[in-house]
């Protein structure tokens, strides 16, 4: 009997590793990544969110996205990443990473360079639902 996964979404994740420490990624990991500013012990203040991994063949994956941002987002020291298991598609991936910016989009504590305009999908989702109040 196949052994059954812990969480529906990702399949194994690490928290706060340095920045320059990237190599223990497996080359085309699908999922989303976080990279963090690190004030002060135990702080670790999100500036930008992110997903790698969705081309057809996992396009260059996490790994290969966080060495990009070496050179292209400066105020970063350390990266989280969460990979998602391999029947996640790619649509459910972006749908994650939407909540995320949508959650994060006007939190003042954190500085995302990415902050997005919005989802088509959740501007739909929230027009098709009739909440009704009483």
């Amino acid at each position: 009997m196949p052994k059954q996964s812990l969480l529906r979404f990702i399949k194994r994740w690490k928290r706060y590793e340095p920045r320059k420490d990237w190599s223990h990624i497996p080359k085309s990991t699908r999922g989303v990544y976080v990279l963090y500013s690190n004030g002060s012990p135990h702080e670790y203040r999100v500036v930008y969110i992110g997903v790698a991994g969705l081309g057809p063949t996992g396009g260059g994956g996490i790994r290969s996205r966080i060495k990009r941002h070496e050179r292209k987002v400066k105020k970063w020291t350390h990266y989280s990443f969460f990979e998602v298991h391999d029947n996640v598609t790619r649509d459910e991936i972006r749908e994650i990473e939407a909540l995320l910016l949508g959650i994060f989009r006007h939190d003042r504590r954190i500085q995302l360079t990415n902050k997005q305009t919005g989802s088509k999908k959740f501007t739909q989702l929230r027009r098709a639902s009739h909440w009704k109040t009483t």
